[in-house]
């Protein structure tokens, strides 16, 4: 009998290749597509998905990964590899081959309309979309198996978690959130709320941000930085493109928008070349993708040691807006606690109630407990609830974020996943950089690529991402790391006490 290990990765790396093929056609149509090539980019997405489909739900694969599950004795690298393999393989079997055509071109049809939608403030035009992507979704999660439609949602971004643990985490972590955001509103001090929304033009700004995306490591040889509506990152290892979004009365949506899918890009940029084709070769989750793009974007580029180098570079890339400014006003202007109707542009602290609210929408979505039509007075009044403001239009409310559009129901967990993960990470890099503080006031952050490189960026998929963590850090996920954290940076910027302040276990 022929060895099984060579055409099972002639067919998984194939599975690869058309997927990147995928992923590309979708960043050019945010990015470069005339508006007139909609419905043909449609419907290549829809037939190439169809394609990607069949070839992981192939009975010969399946045969393949049998073959190999029975030999028993593998090397961990291919032990992993076919673990990854079966997972996406039982998936695809389950789910009609039409049913995936049917709901990626809905989903492509569905982004177009969601970006006039959102430039003209208008649901109602959006919401048939919406309303076929709900009910596709709902159709592909029952079809994938299981008693809870999110779970099986889940299990696309973030393995192993589910619905009822997300819960718990949440529960836990807002419980220590609210007593921090009270001592921060009874604060005696704070920074003023005005500097980051002055007219910094958009070329210094432009500048400014491939300087940091350079010094962070980012290739760009191997690699883009664009513009689009909702900044995103796709791509892999050689060919990684990057997007972001540019506003001249707010510094923080191209800053650390893409500060934030740099560190997206440098997971895909670290994968090990030899194996990133390969079924466990490819990223962890996406709860670990946004570790990456969180530590970077919060636990780095909003730190003093960070600013104390890239104060000046960026004054001098926007001449005279920060004229009068100090470095401590600035970097208190950063770290300011408020809270915001934008998630991409929230403050550490308020960040995790936006994905909160957008968890909780989407579960009592896939569970038929709301409808699409429901969605932007529900939206209004959570936001009420939890931040004590509502939107004045949809734009700002329902509307902002691109990922129901896409299909991406069950993403938004992972934010908050990733700062948890991102936290619980900086504190074993703290230990094993103790000057880490010092290389960054200096404006070198190569000790840390290289960390994160190292430490999560090469295992790919070879273990989940509870398990990673555990390996990494020595303890199992918890919010008590990102508590201290945010505690600690309040204290500075607003000179509360952190004692009584963390709550709840560890």
């Amino acid at each position: 009998m022929s060895d099984p290990l060579q055409p099972f990765y002639a067919h998984a790396r194939q599975i690869f290749d058309l997927a990147q093929a995928q992923q590309a056609l979708e960043w050019d149509q945010q990015v470069m597509m005339p508006p007139r090539g909609l419905e043909q980019r449609a419907q290549q997405l829809a037939t190439l998905a169809a394609v990607v489909h069949a070839r992981v739900a192939d009975p010969g694969f399946g045969e393949l990964i049998a073959r190999l599950e029975a030999l028993g004795e593998l090397a961990e690298e291919v032990r992993a590899d076919v673990r990854e393999a079966r997972r996406a393989h039982d998936r695809a079997v389950k789910l009609p081959g039409p049913l995936v055509q049917a709901r990626t071109e809905a989903c492509a049809l569905a982004q177009a309309a969601w970006v006039e939608a959102r430039a003209g403030d208008d649901f109602a035009s959006f919401r048939p979309h919406l309303e076929r992507v709900v009910a596709l979704t709902r159709e592909q999660a029952e079809a994938a198996g299981g008693a809870n439609r999110y779970d099986a949602l889940l299990d696309e971004y973030e393995p192993g978690m589910t619905e009822g643990q997300l819960r718990a985490i949440f529960r836990d972590l807002k419980g220590r959130l609210v007593p921090l955001l009270d001592a921060v509103r009874g604060a005696s001090r704070g920074p003023d709320p005005g500097l980051l929304s002055r007219r910094f033009p958009v070329a210094g700004q432009r500048a400014f941000c491939r300087t940091v995306l350079r010094d962070m490591g980012f290739d760009l040889r191997a690699g883009r930085l664009d513009e689009s509506a909702h900044p995103f990152t796709n791509g892999t290892l050689g060919d990684v493109r990057l997007t972001t979004r540019y506003q001249e009365d707010c510094l923080p949506s191209a800053l650390f928008g893409t500060i934030h899918e740099g560190g997206h890009g440098l997971y895909e940029q670290g994968l090990d070349p030899a194996r990133f084709r390969d079924p466990a070769g490819q990223a962890c989750s996406m709860g670990i993708h946004e570790s990456q793009s969180r530590l970077w974007e919060n636990l780095v580029g909003r730190s003093r040691a960070f600013w104390s180098h890239y104060y000046e570079p960026l004054r001098a890339a926007c001449p005279g807006v920060l004229d009068g400014v100090s470095l401590e006003a600035f970097h208190g202007a950063v770290n300011r606690v408020a809270p915001s109707l934008i998630r991409v542009e929230a403050d550490e602290a308020t960040y995790n109630l936006h994905i909160i609210l957008r968890f909780e929408l989407e579960s009592d979505l896939m569970a038929g407990r709301v409808e699409a039509r429901d969605l932007p007075a529900l939206w209004r009044a959570g936001m009420g609830d939890a931040l004590g403001l509502e939107p004045a239009g949809d734009r700002e409310g329902v509307l902002q974020d691109i990922h129901w559009s896409a299909g991406l129901i069950g993403y938004f967990p992972t934010y908050t996943l990733g700062n948890l993960y991102a936290a619980q990470f900086m504190e074993k890099i703290r230990q094993d950089l103790p000057d880490l503080d010092a290389q960054v006031a200096r404006g070198e952050l190569g000790a840390l690529k290289a960390w994160l490189n190292r430490t999560i960026h090469r295992h790919g998929r070879r273990w989940t991402a509870q398990e990673l963590c555990l390996r990494v850090t020595g303890a199992a996920l918890s919010a008590a790391p990102l508590m201290r954290h945010l505690q600690g940076r309040c204290a500075e910027v607003y000179g509360i006490s952190a004692g009584p302040l963390t709550g709840g276990g560890t």
